[in-house]
This record gives structure tokens, C-alpha cells and sequence, in this order.
């Protein structure tokens, strides 16, 4: 909880850094720091740490996703999966590689849980996360929707160990 306001910080200039790239993905007073206060109250939201400095942010849950139930498309698999949103690299990071290393963790800790898919969405105009879904293996399986507007979901299939 101590950590909520650096972590409001990082998703400001998110949402900043959305507006400026024309993107209309988080325009809408969400995410906001109430969001982030039920994230970590109910154990969702995770920071990435380079000691005591957070260089990102991000909320997960396990099988916790009801508008995935609707999607317009297919899913890759109907087992157990991680899902996860609000990912957010501060701005002294950018550019360094964080946000793939964010996907590793959550990768990592779907894989100490023994799920083996992870699921995730984004606007269709958020370029930067649409080019790392790409880089990092994910498959576009079709449209979810929320707060009124759809969005494209990917899912990434793990290797069991």
C-alpha cells in the first residue's frame, strides 16, 4: 500500500504517454488510483523492482477475467490461464527492455502455478503493446470487450516443465 503512489506515477505517464500517441486506451478515468488500491488489496498488483526503485507495474490474477468468457473469436485453450492488464513502465525505463522482462515474470509466475496460458488484451491502437505481443509469442485470438469498447486479445500457450 506504501507503494501506491509511485506506482499512480508510473500509470499517469502511461496514460500520458496513450493521449500522445493517439491512442484512445485509458482516456476514460481508468485506471485511476482507486483500481490500483483494489489491485493490491486483493493481491493483484505487482511491481518490478531494480532495488528499492519500481520500474514497473502491472495487475494479475489467476482464471479472473469475466469479459473473456464473450470473446468474439477463439481462445487457444479453456484450461487455467493467467491474465493480466494495467502494464506500465516508468519513464526512466523506457526503451530498456522492462516491459519484455515484466512478460518473463508473469511467464515465471504463471509456471510456479502450474498454468500454462496467459491471456491479455489491449486497444487496437496501442501500438507498443500490440508490437511486444508480437515479439513475445502471443497469438491474436479475436475481441473482448470492455467499459463499452473492444479490444484485441492474444493468448501465449507456456511449455510444460
Amino acid at each position: 500500500m506504501d507503494q501506491i503512489d509511485a506506482i499512480w506515477e508510473i500509470l499517469q505517464y502511461a496514460i500520458k504517454k496513450r493521449k500522445e500517441e493517439g491512442s484512445s486506451q485509458w482516456q476514460d478515468g481508468y485506471p485511476n488510483p482507486e483500481v490500483v488500491q483494489k489491485d493490491i488489496e486483493n493481491g493483484y498488483g505487482f511491481v518490478l523492482l531494480n532495488q528499492k526503485d519500481i520500474i514497473g507495474y502491472c495487475s494479475i490474477m489467476i482464471n479472473n477475467e469475466p469479459a473473456y468468457a464473450e470473446i468474439k473469436g477463439e481462445w487457444l485453450t479453456n484450461d487455467d490461464f493467467i491474465v493480466y492488464h494495467r502494464v506500465a513502465v516508468s519513464e526512466k525505463y523506457l526503451g530498456k527492455g522492462f516491459s519484455k522482462v515484466m512478460l518473463q515474470s508473469i511467464e515465471n509466475f504463471a509456471l510456479d502455478n502450474n498454468i500454462y496460458s496467459l491471456k491479455a488484451d489491449t486497444n487496437f491502437d496501442n501500438a507498443p503493446m500490440l508490437a511486444l505481443f508480437e515479439k513475445n509469442g502471443y497469438k491474436y485470438c479475436g475481441e473482448v470487450f470492455f467499459r463499452g469498447s473492444s479490444r484485441k486479445a492474444f493468448e501465449k500457450v507456456l511449455e510444460k516443465k
